[in-house]
């Protein structure tokens, strides 16, 4: 699943800019997204993330700008062929996915770009399933139904679903959304020794909060509306600075043991 040599990005926005009624969704975004340097997108709501990550998943084409994803241009190549090797997991889906089904049914047929299960999984694709699941601490649930997973282990199993696939691009939008703190934990966890693996895809991972990044995030970009308030290597781009003028109260940022965490300045 590798993504391309590390000297040439995986993805590159040029003044990209989005503006629906009249209004700037994005403007003037210039990012890069490089392989093995997992890629944190920060912002309050509505600065522009998901749009940004529709963007990267080939579904949408800006307004204005250059967008070059896995070497294509947009507007100058078939992007369906494209979309084979970009993964998007995002809570959207899950009203998409049928609860009845065992999770490695339904990993196996991502393989087949399917949402469920259908008569051309094969045991190779449930065994690619099973090693999937097991990329992201969720291999004892292969065999129980959806509908008997928590929320934190349904996030893991849609991981899972994208990663069977073998993707060059990951797309994570807000993974962590609906999580308790223990199951936000527990699939940190597992994302920390994803990215560490040395075939891990390029990742990009939207959220509103520090404390929700892996130790393996290596890039950041942050958001206020629209428009890239820092971009850069994460301890350059995330400072009290920076995310107290993103979220528009002051913070103080700081680490524990690899982890970021944000807090409101006292006064």
């Amino acid at each position: 699943m590798t993504a391309g040599s590390a000297d040439r990005p995986v993805a590159v926005l040029d003044d990209v800019g989005v503006v629906r009624g009249g209004v700037d969704l994005l403007a003037g975004i210039d990012l890069q997204v490089h392989a093995r340097r997992p890629l944190a997108v920060l912002g309050p709501n509505g600065a522009g993330k998901t749009t940004l990550l529709r963007i990267l998943s080939t579904y949408l084409f800006p307004t204005r700008g250059r967008v070059e994803v896995l070497g294509a241009v947009f507007g100058r190549t078939d992007l369906r062929a494209l979309r084979a090797r970009v993964a998007l997991v995002s809570v959207a889906m899950t009203p998409l996915l049928p609860a009845s089904h065992a999770a490695v049914e339904l990993v196996a047929a991502a393989r087949h770009g399917a949402l469920r299960p259908v008569p051309a999984i094969d045991d190779e694709d449930r065994e690619r399933a099973r090693t999937a699941l097991g990329a992201v601490g969720a291999g004892g649930l292969a065999d129980r139904a959806v509908r008997t997973l928590s929320q934190g282990e349904w996030q893991r199993v849609q991981v899972a679903r994208a990663l069977v696939a073998e993707p060059e691009l990951l797309l994570l939008d807000e993974p962590f959304a609906g999580l308790d703190l223990g199951g936000r934990e527990r699939l940190v966890a597992d994302l920390d020794r994803l990215l560490a693996s040395a075939d891990a895809p390029a990742v990009v991972m939207v959220s509103h909060h520090l404390e929700e990044l892996p130790t393996a995030v290596a890039d950041a970009v942050l958001l206020r509306g629209g428009r890239v308030v820092a971009a850069g290597a994460v301890d350059d781009a995330v400072t009290d600075e920076t995310v107290s003028a993103t979220f528009g109260v002051p913070v103080v940022v700081s680490r524990h043991d690899g982890r970021l965490a944000a807090r409101v300045r006292s006064a």
